[in-house]
C-alpha cells in the first residue's frame, strides 16, 4: 500500500478540522480525493506529507510515519499544490535544476529540458517564469512534481488554468504514469477530471469521509443511474425493444432520454445498441454519474 489513512483526526488552533478520515491508495492507481471548499482536502494531503500532526487515527506513506520517518517518505513524493512557489527570475530549467538539487539530484541540462518537453511547456531559451502564462506557470508545477521520479503524485488541482488541449495532455501524462506504477492522488474540483482518470474516489463532507470507492460502485450502493442524452437520426420504431439496463424517461425528437441502471457499462451499451440497428448520432451524459452522487453526498454543506 502506498497511502492509507485511517480515522484520521486533526485540529488546528483547538479547532477540529478533519473528524474521521480514511484514504488508500496503491501503486498504479489514481484516486480521486473531492469534496465541497472546507471540507479537508487540502488539510488531509498536508497531514498525508506530514506537514500537519493528527490528534487520532494513523498515516502510513510507503509503510512509514511521515511526520516521525520524514526522510523514508519525501524523496518518493512528487507534490503540486494549489499555491506555487515560482522564481520569477529563474528560466524553467535552473527552476527545474533548483528543486533537483534539493532531492539531491543533478541533473544534466539536455534532461531537464526534456522534462520541460515532456509536460508540453517549450518556452525559448532564457525566458523567464515571470513571463510565463498562468498555463505555462501550471505546466512547470507539474514538470517540478516529477522532477525526481516519484512513486507517489499528489497534484492539487493540476489542470486548474489550462486549455482543453492542455488538460487533455495531462490526462495523458498522468494515465501513463500510472500504467507504470505511479501512485496520484488527485485532487480537484472538476468531475470531468475525475470521470476520466481515477479509478476510485473518497468524498469528504465536513472533515469526515463519507464515501470511498469506484465511481460505478458507489452510484450502485446508492441506487443511482446515469443519464444521458441521445440524438437519432430518426424516431425509434414503436416496437423496438429496450436491453437490459436501460429506460427511455423522455421523448424530444431528434433526442431521447435515457437511464442506465447502477453496474451498467455505458460502451458496452451503447455496442448493444449499435448492434440492434439504433439510429444514434450523438450521445452526452445529461446527469446522474458521478455530479449527481457528488451533489447528493455533499447536499447541504458549505460551497
Amino acid at each position: 500500500m502506498i497511502l492509507a489513512i485511517n480515522d484520521l483526526k486533526l485540529s488546528i488552533a483547538g479547532t477540529p478540522v478533519l473528524r474521521d478520515v480514511r484514504l488508500s491508495l496503491d501503486a498504479g492507481e489514481v484516486y480521486g480525493l473531492l469534496g465541497p471548499n472546507g471540507a479537508g482536502k487540502s488539510t488531509t494531503i498536508a497531514a498525508a506529507l506530514g506537514l500537519l500532526p493528527a490528534d487520532g487515527g494513523t498515516v502510513a506513506v510507503f509503510g512509514h510515519d511521515p511526520r516521525r520517518e520524514p526522510d523514508a517518505v519525501r524523496a518518493r513524493i512528487g507534490v503540486l499544490p494549489e499555491r506555487n512557489g515560482f522564481y520569477d527570475w529563474m528560466d524553467g530549467p535552473a527552476y527545474l535544476g533548483f528543486f533537483a538539487a534539493l532531492y539531491g539530484r543533478e541533473i544534466a541540462a539536455p534532461a531537464l529540458e526534456a522534462m520541460l518537453v515532456r509536460v508540453g511547456l517549450a518556452p525559448r531559451p532564457g525566458q523567464r517564469i515571470g513571463t510565463y502564462s498562468r498555463g505555462m506557470r501550471q505546466r512547470l508545477g507539474i514538470a517540478r512534481a516529477l522532477v525526481a521520479e516519484p512513486k507517489l503524485l499528489v497534484l492539487d488541482e493540476p489542470t486548474n488554468g489550462l486549455d482543453p488541449r492542455g488538460r487533455r495532455d495531462v490526462h495523458d501524462l498522468l494515465a501513463g504514469l500510472a500504467r507504470d506504477g505511479t501512485a496520484v492522488l488527485l485532487c480537484t474540483h472538476l468531475l470531468d477530471d475525475v470521470e476520466r482518470l481515477c479509478d476510485r474516489v473518497g468524498i469528504l463532507v465536513g472533515g469526515r469521509s463519507v464515501a470511498e470507492g469506484s465511481i460505478a460502485d458507489l452510484a450502485a450502493g446508492t441506487g443511482r443511474h446515469d443519464r444521458f442524452a441521445m440524438r437519432l437520426h430518426r424516431p425509434l420504431a414503436p416496437e423496438t425493444l429496450l436491453p437490459a439496463g436501460l429506460s427511455i424517461v423522455a421523448r424530444d425528437d431528434p433526442w431521447i432520454t435515457v437511464d442506465l441502471a447502477p453496474r451498467t457499462d455505458p460502451a458496452e451499451m451503447w455496442r448493444t445498441l449499435l448492434f440492434a440497428g439504433w439510429p444514434i448520432l450523438e450521445i452526452h451524459r445529461d446527469a446522474g454519474g458521478l455530479e449527481a452522487l457528488y451533489l447528493a453526498l455533499t447536499e447541504g454543506a458549505a460551497s
